[in-house]
């Protein structure tokens, strides 16, 4: 039970510190125009766009978003058409390495894992205090 609670509780602070550079760079984050360069895939095949774009300051940088979903359906794809595609982003003026793509919404994904961080360490606590709660 310990250990389900600490995992809830590292969620928890996870999504929290997420949602709130997600805010961040909505509400102050620099929008420019980026390129995709290339896809990079994980170990399982899930493909990550990588990005170039100029700062508003001229400096160029090239990475992948801070945040970034695929489908299982990724991992079949060609994403060939969409290189040298330009797409909006936002970056976060103090970091421009973090970065988003403008237009995609995160928000319901950390607020959903938040809610169960709390789920996990509220259940934790109570069983851990010898109540015994049926779901």
């Amino acid at each position: 039970m310990i250990s389900l609670s600490l995992f809830g509780f590292v969620l928890s602070i996870f999504s929290t510190v997420a949602l709130v550079l997600l805010d961040k760079i909505n509400t102050n984050g620099i929008e420019v125009f980026g390129k995709i360069v290339s896809y990079k895939s994980d170990e399982h095949g899930h493909k990550t766009p990588v990005i170039e774009f100029t700062t508003s300051e001229g400096k160029n940088f090239i990475g992948q978003p801070f945040i970034h979903a695929s489908s299982d359906l990724d991992k079949f794809r060609s994403y060939n058409n969409k290189i040298n595609t330009k797409i909006k982003i936002l970056y976060n003026a103090e970091s421009p390495e973090i970065f988003i793509i403008k237009g995609k919404s995160y928000y319901f994904l950390f607020i959903i894992l938040f809610l169960v961080g709390i789920a996990f360490t509220t259940y934790s606590i109570i069983t851990l205090l010898g109540y015994s709660i049926v779901f």
